[in-house]
């Protein structure tokens, strides 16, 4: 040993650390290095309870002995294998270096504020520069040592030795690749001695314009200033202190400036970067999506600074940044997931009512897990911070968007007016001078009246944004029974300038003196299904009407009424689907296998469940357990589980790259109380269990109320009916190996579900109206078209094509089909495979007039 080690040893306290060696070695040679501390021994827990004037001399005899170490490495390496020969106790073999034991006491005792000297603390940084190991975080606890200079900084003047230590390891740390957090380090490193400096760097969309406004803007300064407190921030988390300040520097610049700066550069952040630049990190997206570690903690800042003041355009970038960051990317996943949830924190802390309309939207366009309970959460902070009930906020924070009347806005830009018309589904703009229509855009409105047109045009494409998020909320108000006085409901739905455009084409119950009379908008006011005025009193209750527990005849009438009048539903209501009770499940009893036996395809499936409100894990062909895809109904008190495993056991044949399993197979639909262990099973199969034994049975299915089975089997057959691989046109040879031809075929050609069966009786009502309908018939399975070439067969359920007289299969993948069915009323939205249907019929009604040249040649054969 060196002089200081044999100085050292004569201290009691010293002789802790030969101790911690021979205690530790063992334990990291028996159970690997990862997850290893020194609380795990005896001597460390001395180490650990030992006075801070003990502790601060511990270090110095520590890094006294790494020298030591690093001296016998050189001298000591084998020079025939490289390895290590030296041997400095009993219990220690050369598998496990010594150090690694006292780079654990250095970081155990560095989170302490101890009394170290400036030497000490020179040292500290000095040690990884002439260690022999690599400079990553495996060899180095980097946020411990960073911290440690940072302390004695804030008390102490740093003398030139510090300062050059400083210096140097913040020079060596920017050299080090595949390490993440190396560069971050350095920075704190560096601003010990040059003050804080914001990282950022050229080759992102956003960050040159933000370099180029940092260099133009006379207000340089303080939003460079304003740029390093973001970047502060976001490395950790949001805090009152940290906005306080930030309210300050905002002021300081000026809130107009900001939302300028903010405005400009957050719908850049989702484009491709402007320079080459190589991962880091395997973990990392490829090249054109890559946003560096310090510009993501610099956005995060940002964000949470436009969560502070109300402003509808703000909001608005938010959201679109959080879709941005959510974006998924091929082999990675969502592309900033922390980034995005700075989004969402900041849409829920942000006063007013606009950023409750973004999460909205956020809602519906954004199905990853994660983010969804983010959320929820800023549902949640939101409705608190407004004090309004959770189940309400959602209906009263929809924007107007400076909506007139129900759908309609008008705007004059000098001799021209503009009408946006909202119907729905959609919101248009039409154009008029002295009462006649133009059909684009004069071009004296862009040029007189820029930002009045682009505020208009920003109204319109919000609108549209809206409208889906709206048609899936009222979608989901089946399941949660609720009703509304008829003040309320007016103000909310029937008379809302955006709402209304969809909640007058729905059927309503209202309930007054326990009658129940049921009516939709019509003319102005609300009729029955007779057409006749409904009247409604102050003290009526409203509810959205579910055909479930209705006549066939009331249902039929409500269709015809629809049909007369040409109301296009938003989603499927008098047309719904209902799902009730068959034999067959009241004998098996707990459980229907109305939809098992059938072969999906996984990330569809994956992607429907969010979309309806289920929660659902991919499964990887791994030795890993998952729960059942489940929706968890919490107004009932009950869980839905929908049973699936992996289909395949062929790596990369029945799985992606990533070990993904592309398809999956389907069990049983069951139902549990809320407080039931959820079930689970292999990721390959072998049946659904629960890790603890209970007597937690799942529910009869004759206690299930028959609403919520109906709309959850109705949930369950379009998981089927859209993600079944017997809906792919390019499946008929059965998939891989050809094992899944008969389930195709008996999928593309069979018989009709629930919403094939609703198709079938629409269709025959519509088929006579059509221009083609001397053409068309209806049979048991297939709406039938004739050709000049041959008779074509379409299957109701899958779309799927037969051409006779000998049942040929015609390949006809959508996309291909040029016909389309505009004109054709449909009084309901979100049927695609019924516009499929009759987009094929179109097309085939004229086969001599195709010119793909895929679908010819199987006309010929």
């Amino acid at each position: 040993m060196g002089k200081k080690a044999l100085g050292a040893a004569e201290d009691p306290t010293a002789k802790l650390l030969d101790t911690a060696i021979a205690e530790f070695l063992p334990k990291l040679e028996s159970g690997g290095y990862y997850g290893r501390s020194i609380d795990e021994i005896p001597s460390g827990k001395l180490i650990l309870k030992l006075g801070r004037p003990a502790q601060a001399k511990l270090i110095t005899y520590a890094l006294d002995r790494i020298e030591d170490l690093e001296r016998m490495i050189t001298l000591h390496r084998s020079a025939h294998t490289g390895a290590l020969v030296y041997n400095l106790s009993p219990n220690w073999k050369p598998i496990w270096d010594p150090r690694w034991v006292l780079k654990e006491v250095l970081r155990a005792l560095l989170h302490w504020k101890l009394p170290l000297t400036e030497t000490v603390v020179a040292r500290i940084l000095s040690w990884p520069l002439t260690s022999s190991s690599n400079l990553n975080a495996e060899n180095y606890p980097w946020p411990v040592i960073a911290e440690t200079a940072e302390r004695f900084a804030e008390s102490n003047q740093l003398g030139f030795e510090l300062q050059a230590s400083i210096a140097a390891i913040s020079e060596k740390l920017r050299t080090v690749q595949y390490e993440p957090s190396a560069k971050t380090i350095a920075d704190r490193f560096q601003s010990l001695i040059s003050g804080p400096q914001v990282r950022l760097e050229a080759g992102e969309a956003w960050s040159d314009v933000a370099l180029a406004d940092l260099g133009t803007s006379d207000k340089a300064k303080p939003l460079h200033q304003l740029l390093i407190h973001c970047q502060l921030g976001g490395q950790g988390k949001f805090t009152d202190k940290w906005a306080k300040d930030t309210q300050r520097m905002i002021a300081e610049i000026g809130p107009n400036i900001f939302k300028e700066c903010i405005l400009r550069w957050f719908p850049l952040v989702d484009k491709p970067r402007t320079q080459y630049r190589e991962r880091q990190h395997a973990s990392e997206p490829h090249f054109e999506n890559l946003i560096i570690p310090p510009h993501v903690e610099l956005l995060r800042g940002l964000v949470w600074c436009c969560g502070l003041r109300e402003d509808a355009d703000l909001a608005r970038a938010i959201a679109k940044l959080a879709l941005s960051a959510y974006r998924k990317i091929p082999g990675k996943g969502p592309r900033l997931v922390s980034l995005g949830n700075a989004c969402i924190t900041s849409l829920g802390m942000m006063p007013g009512l606009s950023p409750i309309g973004q999460l909205a939207i956020l809602k519906v366009k954004v199905k990853f897990g994660t983010a969804q309970k983010e959320i929820e959460k800023a549902f949640n902070a939101a409705a608190a911070r407004e004090n309004l009930p959770r189940d309400e906020i959602e209906e009263m924070a929809v924007p107007s968007y400076g909506l007139e009347d129900v759908g309609v806005l008008h705007a004059s830009f000098g001799d021209y007016r503009a009408e946006l018309l909202v119907d729905g589904s959609t919101a248009a703009l039409q154009w008029s001078k002295d009462g006649k229509p133009i059909k684009s855009v004069p071009g004296v409105v862009k040029q007189e009246h820029g930002e009045e047109f682009k505020e208009l045009q920003a109204s319109q494409k919000d609108i549209n944004t809206m409208l889906p998020a709206q048609r899936e909320r009222l979608d989901a108000l089946f399941l949660t029974q609720k009703t509304w006085p008829i003040g309320i409901w007016r103000e909310r739905y029937l008379d809302h300038p955006l709402v209304g455009t969809m909640a007058r084409r729905l059927i309503w119950s209202f309930t007054a003196k326990g009658e129940i009379h049921d009516g939709i908008w019509h003319a102005g006011q609300v009729v029955g299904v007779n057409g006749k005025p409904l009247s409604l009193r102050d003290d009526t209750t409203v509810a959205l009407w579910h055909p479930i527990g209705r006549s066939v005849d009331e249902v039929l009438a409500w269709r015809a009424s629809l049909e007369r009048h040409e109301v296009v539903q938003p989603f499927k209501q008098a047309h719904r689907e209902v799902y009730v009770l068959t034999d067959a499940e009241r004998n098996t009893g707990t459980y229907s296998n109305r939809f098992a036996a059938h072969v999906l395809k996984q990330h569809q499936f994956n992607a429907l469940c969010a979309a309806r409100g289920w929660k659902n894990k991919l499964r990887l062909m791994v030795d890993d357990s998952y729960p059942p895809a489940h929706r968890t109904l919490t107004q009932w008190n009950l869980r839905a589980e929908y049973w699936i495993e992996g289909a395949g056991t062929e790596y990369g044949t029945d799985t992606n790259e990533a070990g993904t399993f592309l398809y999956l197979t389907t069990d049983q639909v069951r139902f549990y109380r809320l407080a039931a262990p959820q079930m689970h099973a292999h990721a390959s199969g072998g049946g659904y269990g629960r890790y603890n034994q209970t007597d937690d049975d799942p529910l009869p299915l004759t206690e299930v109320p028959p609403l919520v089975f109906s709309e959850i089997m109705r949930d369950v057959d379009l998981f089927v009916g859209v993600a079944s691989v017997g809906n792919d046109p390019n499946w008929n040879d059965g998939g891989p190996g050809g094992r899944h031809r008969d389930y195709w075929t008996h999928f593309a050609f069979g018989e009709l579900g629930a919403t094939a069966q609703t198709r079938k009786v629409l269709l025959e009502r519509l088929v006579p109206r059509l221009k083609i309908a001397s053409r068309c018939s209806l049979a048991e399975r297939f709406l039938i078209g004739k050709g000049d070439i041959r008779t074509y067969k379409i299957h109701l359920g899958s779309g799927n094509i037969l051409m006779e007289p000998n049942d040929q299969y015609l390949c006809i993948v959508p996309k291909q089909t040029t016909a389309t069915n505009e004109g054709v009323f449909l009084p309901f939205e979100g049927d695609a495979t019924l516009s499929v249907i009759l987009s094929k019929a179109f097309l085939l009604a004229e086969d001599t007039k195709i010119k793909d040249p895929t679908i010819v040649s199987q006309l010929k054969k």
